[in-house]
């Protein structure tokens, strides 16, 4: 299970977990997804693409998972470490002091 503490020790672009299937709430085609430590305050987000594209591909060109019954089962994670999940920033980063776009962006 990802905690902050797993978070805090791996190194930014850190690839957490990688892996392909069905998930009709992201595509209506089998893709392959790549769940990725950021490079900010711990945070980390879940990209996913078609399938056939490399790990690689998928990190740095994939669409960001946004669900969160999909991101919770693709990566089983604490309640805080999903709130690190990098959406849009939320109260416990602003807690910590973590840097917050001011037009809801991050």
């Amino acid at each position: 299970m990802l905690t902050v503490e797993i978070l805090k020790n791996m190194t930014s672009g850190q690839i957490i977990g990688t892996g392909t299937g069905t998930y009709p709430e992201l595509h209506s085609r089998p893709v392959r997804w790549v769940a990725v430590r950021g490079r900010g305050f711990w945070d980390w987000a879940i990209y996913y693409h078609l399938e056939n594209n490399s790990v690689e591909f998928v990190r740095q060109q994939g669409d960001k998972c946004q669900t969160e019954s999909v991101i919770k089962r693709l990566v089983p994670c604490d309640d805080e470490a999903y709130e690190m999940y990098r959406r849009w920033c939320n109260e416990r980063k602003r807690e910590w002091g973590v840097y917050c776009r001011t037009d809801g962006q991050g």
